[in-house]
């Protein structure tokens, strides 16, 4: 049986308008509970219902609720249905939305960045959290870019960095040293040009695409969730495989 997902796109609209489950069950005159099952179970709610939530939470009932969508329209819309929510730049993704996506991974995390300095510093303790999620049976792979590589030197340089990527990739990797040891857990570099960095949490995925010449911390996030018949989410993670079968193995340190 497929395990329920939970419903971020109502999740994320909740905190946003900063409207409580207690608050959202007086409007609709149900109980608490109720709307608790919405949010971590992907319960539909009855039609009354949905309406009641989309206008206090001023959103479309298909995007909250995209599997109502009727079958003859869902192939336009799944797109759409995919699409958890979209930031204008990274530091606009709140770091409680981290924090939960890696505490209730229980499959996969993946993670493609370059030097990816910022994920450690929204998440002070993210080398030790990641041991964790893999001595829990969490499948982790990161990857990062290799230092050595023509690709680094050449985001280096349309950054403007001065020759200072390498060492931020240096830098990284040495946080992540004491997962080498840990079972579950793999470190590859690879040296291809990182068009998007990505962040899977099993059947979500966090993408920051780049542009040229902005740093990565500038450029948009896009929170994506895997739903039948979607391609989004499958493209993305297909392009991860790809440069992981790629990637070749960190030795580690002084190694």
């Amino acid at each position: 049986m497929n395990k329920p997902l939970p419903n971020e796109q109502l999740r994320s609209l909740m905190l946003q308008r900063g409207v409580s489950a207690e608050e959202l069950a007086v409007k609709c005159g149900i109980d608490t509970k109720s709307v608790e099952r919405w949010l971590s179970h992907g319960r539909v709610p009855h039609r009354q219902n949905r309406w009641t939530a989309a206008k206090l939470l001023d959103a479309d009932e298909t995007y909250l609720w995209p599997s109502i969508l009727a079958r003859g329209a869902r192939g336009r819309t799944t797109g759409r249905s995919e699409l958890i929510e979209l930031y204008s730049d990274r530091a606009s993704v709140p770091r409680e939305t981290w924090l939960r996506l890696l505490g209730e991974a229980q499959n996969n995390v993946d993670v493609l960045v370059f030097s990816g300095a910022f994920f450690a510093q929204v998440q002070p303790r993210i080398a030790e959290d990641l041991a964790e999620r893999a001595r829990d049976g969490v499948k982790v792979r990161l990857c990062f870019g290799d230092p050595a590589s023509a690709a680094v030197a050449v985001r280096d340089n349309e950054e403007g960095l001065a020759g200072t990527l390498p060492s931020q990739i240096q830098a990284s990797l040495i946080r992540y040293r004491d997962l080498l040891e840990v079972d579950g857990a793999e470190i590859r570099l690879h040296g291809t040009t990182l068009y998007n960095s990505l962040f899977r949490y099993d059947e979500q995925l966090v993408v920051n695409p780049h542009v040229y010449g902005n740093p990565s911390s500038l450029n948009p996030v896009i929170r994506l969730q895997k739903v039948d018949g979607g391609l989004l989410f499958d493209l993305y993670c297909a392009a991860f495989e790809r440069i992981w079968n790629s990637a070749v193995p960190w030795p580690g340190v002084g190694q």
